[in-house]
């Protein structure tokens, strides 16, 4: 892989910069208080030593609206701990409300539509706000008559349709939590994260589309409603079979979506205030140690964090058309819904990103005249080596920026962009968190883009690299550390009373900060390079992959005595995700069986899950405490010394790690 460069791919010019709303919000701070920064970094300074100033800020130029006032902005009951954190305490807010006070009305506000929608065998069609705020309007209605309120959860499995987006509008407005599974979930692994929440009602769709198939899930659903003890309601959404019905299955009353839709409503959509932390929604960890963790955000945290991120960082504006290709379990997936946050329009597809061919996006980008436009660094990669070039096919006229998030995107994938694409589009490279529902490191529209390197470290963002001595380096390889509570972190993980796991996750490697688990360099420009994960959790195809998931199905099989998996982050952009396994005596690695484990693991978890390639080895490494050593296989798989990757002194069985040794041979 070849190194950034000094010569900047692009640079944004006077008016660009000018018109930018991170320059207007620079403007902002010094005509309403005195504050006048000399350039980014001068701005990112103040945003993280003086917090409760930055985030008021924050909520003041971007006129969010309480019901009640707030009183302290940020309270921390101990300055040596994040977790506890208080934020703008006595607000009450909702944000649903946030995004319908965008809705044009007659002679006011932009005509855009609420929403744009196509999938492989859909075209392009549009939600007006009128249609949207209806359906929204029917379904909270539907919620209050059956009882669902404040702080009730639903979960939902459906794909990424308009259907999807009024689901958690309706949802928030009310004051109940969302949380949502992609319909390629499998019954287990959508059990394992909704049966965690106790969830009083079910949005399911039939089915999906992807790579010109209609996926069938009738039959998932139907184990979902007799294995969730708690489901009191299911709401039936037939998306491939629009004349499909589902056979009730009692106690849990079934309602059809199109019934609901015609129920007789109040005049106006109603929004439930609730206080700056309530729950808004449950996005999952990866289940590396365990059942996935339950991450619950907060609807203040997320509104100020979406505010800031995509108006400021990514330079969304009113009326811009706002894509990322992303399936309902990705937070990508609600951060692009935040769109709306700002008057953007939300562009929702359902299918593969490659189907019928990798032109299939680009044409999308014309035909929806997209401005902004995100995917993950692999189907750039997949573009660059299919020797595709959308510059030649595709007008995209409208398009301003292109991102790229999900694994570092190699400096080879920004020449492409620049070459084949847009020269004059401007590459927003993210480093996204579930953890946070945003990203700590990404783009600013103030600043040059270099290859292979991330623009900036966002405001409100303390993020620096750590070195083995728990010290912040520049220009070296370093752990990300956040060193302050940014709004958007957790409120809790459900089901952690004491915040156990919650502190487990993140601040047993440096107690008091923040641990994100990657590998960072920050440049001499202060720029982010993204070196990989450093903990155990895949991450494969902007989906975190928990290995506890994996052990469970394949160690599950007669054949199989114990086993490792890892995921590599590979030159080109691509990841390599193998899976090694100890074989029960009097059994070997047969081709039948690899092929017997990646069916068992694509039917009970996910296509994701399955590995590219299975070897047989003699043992698992493991720690003295018990645990698999997944981080050090992947370092010495990566290329460090054994005596580098991990201490021997740890071990209960230091010698099977020379075995991962002789795989780079």
């Amino acid at each position: 892989m070849s190194h950034p460069t000094r010569t900047p791919l692009y640079a944004p010019d006077r008016r660009t910069t000018a018109q930018s709303l991170m320059k207007r919000y620079m403007d902002w701070l010094f005509i309403k208080k005195g504050l006048y920064f000399r350039d980014y970094d001068d701005l990112w300074d103040w945003s993280v030593t003086d917090l409760e100033d930055f985030w008021e800020s924050i909520w003041q130029f971007f006129d969010v609206q309480s019901h009640t006032p707030y009183g302290q902005v940020i309270f921390r009951p101990n300055r040596e701990d994040m977790i506890g954190t208080e934020w703008f305490s006595g607000a009450t807010l909702n944000y649903a409300e946030h995004i319908f006070r965008h809705k044009p009305t007659q002679g006011r506000g932009d005509k855009s539509p609420a929403l744009l929608f196509a999938s492989e065998r859909q075209p392009l069609l549009a939600v007006s706000w009128e249609s949207l705020e209806q359906q929204v309007l029917a379904l909270a209605t539907y919620f209050r008559q059956q009882g669902i309120g404040v702080g009730d959860r639903v979960v939902a499995m459906l794909p990424n349709i308009p259907e999807a987006v009024v689901a958690f509008l309706a949802t928030t407005s009310i004051g109940a939590v969302w949380s949502s599974c992609s319909p390629d979930f499998s019954t287990d692994g959508a059990l394992d994260r909704f049966r965690q929440l106790s969830p009083k009602v079910l949005l399911a769709a039939d089915g999906y589309v992807h790579n010109g198939f209609d996926i069938d899930k009738t039959g998932t659903i139907s184990e979902l409603c007799s294995r969730l003890p708690t489901l009191q309601h299911l709401i039936w959404v037939p998306y491939l079979n629009p004349d499909g019905k589902f056979v009730e299955k009692k106690p849990v009353k079934t309602s059809l979506w199109a019934d609901i839709l015609t129920l007789e409503t109040p005049d106006e959509l109603l929004f439930e205030p609730v206080p700056f932390h309530h729950p808004i929604w449950v996005l999952y960890s990866s289940g590396t140690t365990g059942k996935p963790k339950a991450i619950t955000h907060s609807v203040g945290g997320c509104l100020l964090e979406h505010l800031k991120a995509l108006a400021l960082h990514q330079d969304v504006r009113m009326g811009d058309r706002y894509f990322w290709h992303s399936n309902t379990s990705w937070m990508m997936w609600n951060f692009a819904v935040g769109a709306m946050l700002v008057g953007a329009t939300p562009v929702l597809y359902d299918g593969a990103a490659g189907y019928p061919d990798l032109n299939a996006l680009w044409k999308l980008a014309d035909d929806a005249r997209i401005n902004h436009f995100g995917n993950g660094a692999a189907y750039y990669m997949a573009c660059l080596r299919a020797g595709l070039k959308p510059i030649d096919t595709a007008k995209l006229t409208h398009l301003r920026t292109i991102s790229s998030t999900e694994s570092s995107l190699p400096p080879e994938g920004f020449q492409w962009i620049y070459e084949s694409v847009k020269p004059t589009v401007w590459l927003t490279a993210l480093s996204g968190a579930t953890d946070i529902c945003s990203s700590f490191v990404g783009s600013n529209p103030l600043l040059p883009v270099y290859e292979g390197e991330i623009q900036c470290r966002w405001l409100g963002c303390k993020v620096e690299a750590f070195d083995e001595e728990a010290k912040p380096v520049r220009g070296k390889l370093g752990e990300m550390v956040v060193l302050e509570p940014i709004p958007s972190m957790p409120v809790y993980f459900w089901n952690d009373p004491s915040n156990t796991q919650y502190r487990k996750s993140y601040f047993d490697e440096y107690p008091g900060f923040w641990w994100s688990g990657d590998y960072i360099r920050i440049t001499e420009r202060n720029g982010i390079v993204i070196h990989g994960r450093s903990g155990a959790t895949l991450d494969r195809t902007g989906l975190r992959i928990g290995t506890s998931e994996i052990y469970n199905a394949v160690e599950g099989l007669t054949e199989i005595a114990d086993s490792l998996v890892v995921g590599l982050e590979q030159p080109g952009g691509s990841y390599f995700m193998p899976l090694f396994v100890v074989m029960q005596t009097g059994f070997s690695l047969t081709d039948e069986l690899v092929t017997r484990i990646k069916h068992t693991l694509q039917t009970q978890l996910s296509a994701h899950h399955v590995p590219d390639a299975v070897y047989a080895i003699s043992e698992v490494p493991y720690t003295i405490s018990g645990k698999k050593l997944e981080s050090s296989v992947r370092k010495i798989l990566a290329g460090m010394d054994i005596s580098l990757a991990t201490s021997k002194d740890t071990l209960r069985n230091p010698a099977a790690l020379t075995q991962f040794a002789e795989f780079i041979k």
